[in-house]
């Protein structure tokens, strides 16, 4: 099997598209078989093997339980999603998969706890080129994998500081920001995530322009990635990650509580349903 995947001068998804061959022809089935007995379309399942597409980490865990491979194509894939960034963001993100603490501040919602539609919404509208359709759902099934390490064991400690900014700036279909909120609300009681809001209230802050999210390894190694007007940069200068950490703390400081936050998240998600109620 070592084979499989072990390939030199290939892209990631082409190595995953050969051991996705390697094991339907092991079972000796033909991909119109795989797909009646999986349920997914016999063309998508065609573009996998041929590495044309990027699944989303779901389908990897079906054929995972379908082939009886353990999480040998969650494994994988694992490290392919992480073609579709760019080269200082895929090292932050191998940093951030193995984080035991993450601190973040975002104006917008992040992509750690964006909904499949939310996330389609805000990324077609970034895009402009002709392969639109199939760019878009690539970038979908690459964030939502990200979300997969809120629930790997051990779970990181998460702490979230989202400007009021995320809550005022709607999804266009009422239901995708509906459910938006409902998942953010959700987000805000799990046992290892912090959720707080930054008010309009708090006034002017110092990181207006961006996000910011500080990361900490087992060992106690941490690094500050910021992102903003465009570009992003990666430190693990202990100097400059203290005074990302300083500044992180007076955004904390401003923040409403966590169980304010709540409050506000379930405020707002009342008026929602109050407006679409009453239009």
């Amino acid at each position: 099997m070592a084979e499989q995947v072990d390939a030199q001068g290939e892209s990631g998804r082409a190595v995953l598209g050969r051991t996705l061959r390697f094991l339907r022809e092991k079972e000796g089935k033909s991909l119109g078989q795989l797909a009646d007995e999986t349920g997914y379309d016999k063309s998508y399942l065609s573009r996998l093997e041929s590495g044309e597409r990027l699944s989303k980490v779901t389908v990897m865990e079906d054929l995972d339980g379908y082939y009886g491979c353990g999480d040998l194509l969650v494994h994988h894939w694992k490290a392919v999603r992480l073609d579709a960034f760019k080269d200082q963001y895929k090292e932050f993100m191998k940093l951030e998969s193995t984080a035991r603490v993450m601190w973040k501040f975002s104006l917008g919602v992040p992509g750690l706890l964006q909904t499949e539609d939310f996330a389609r919404e805000v990324l077609s509208k970034a895009q402009t080129t002709a392969d639109v359709d199939e760019w878009v759902e690539e970038q979908v099934a690459a964030r939502l994998g990200r979300q997969y390490l809120l629930q790997q064991d051990p779970q990181p400690d998460v702490r979230i500081i989202l400007d009021e900014f995320a809550f005022r700036r709607p999804a266009v279909g009422a239901q995708t920001w509906h459910d938006q909120l409902i998942h953010l609300e959700d987000a805000a009681v799990r046992s290892n995530v912090t959720l707080q809001v930054l008010p309009f209230s708090a006034g002017a802050h110092h990181h207006m322009n961006g996000s910011l999210t500080l990361l900490w390894q087992r060992d106690g190694n941490a690094v500050a990635y910021k992102e903003g007007n465009g570009c992003s940069r990666l430190t693990e200068d202990p100097d400059e990650v203290l005074r990302n950490r300083l500044s992180y703390d007076r955004l904390r400081d401003l923040a409403l509580s966590p169980s304010d936050s709540l409050k506000f998240i379930r405020r707002v998600l009342k008026e929602h349903r109050h407006h679409e109620a009453h239009p």
